[in-house]
């Protein structure tokens, strides 16, 4: 390994502590989204794109909404496993059901990856998406790349908290530099869901 890929690798894995911090702190959530808007203008793995940095103002949101966050069991959720090819350097992802969360927006499948350490993830594409947010959909949570915690809250007796003020775009909706799983069939919505972050305009 040379000195350039020793170099972005440290920045990489910095940029994926600095998120589960956040995501693991004490903030609420408008000096969450301050926090989050200041790493991603200056962090050097930030997924805008380098060009836009010194414009970059901060990104949109959907104003703070109570409704939309609500808590549940989980359902039972049978079936084989879903297998996502990113086209990218992860290659093809397989992701198994944890259950699904029947939510006032329709039901939405947590799923776990079945990987190296593993991790939950839960993309959903939604009646907002391709208007006020990005066209692939959005994440509540995406455990490998640090976002505990918010999003996606573990209860006692196997329910969930979600709070959908913290759906966020994958890195693919700032830039096609990136390449991201996005929801499968069984999480995509008629609903809109208007709670989170709002689509990227670079």
């Amino acid at each position: 390994m040379d000195e350039v890929d020793a170099a972005t690798l440290l920045d990489l894995a910095d940029w994926r502590e600095r998120v589960a911090r956040l995501y693991l702190s004490d903030r609420d959530l408008t000096a969450f989204r301050t926090a989050r808007d200041e790493l991603f203008a200056t962090h050097p793995q930030s997924p805008i794109p380098v060009a836009e940095r010194a414009g970059f103002s901060g990104l949109r949101y959907f104003p703070p909404d109570p409704e939309a966050v609500v808590e549940m069991s989980l359902g039972s959720a049978d079936g084989d496993p879903v297998v996502i090819d990113t086209g990218g350097p992860d290659g093809v992802l397989t992701y198994g059901r944890v259950g699904i969360a029947p939510t006032p927006f329709g039901p939405l499948t947590l799923w776990w990856l079945r990987a190296y350490g593993g991790g939950l993830f839960l993309p959903v594409r939604d009646g907002t998406s391709g208007r006020e947010t990005y066209g692939g959909g959005r994440y509540l949570t995406d455990t490998v790349k640090g976002t505990h915690g918010r999003g996606v809250t573990m209860l006692p007796g196997g329910a969930v908290r979600l709070d959908f003020n913290y759906l966020y775009n994958p890195s693919c909706a700032y830039s096609d530099a990136w390449i991201c799983p996005l929801a499968p069939q069984e999480n995509r919505l008629d609903a809109p869901i208007e709670a989170g972050e709002q689509a990227y305009h670079g």
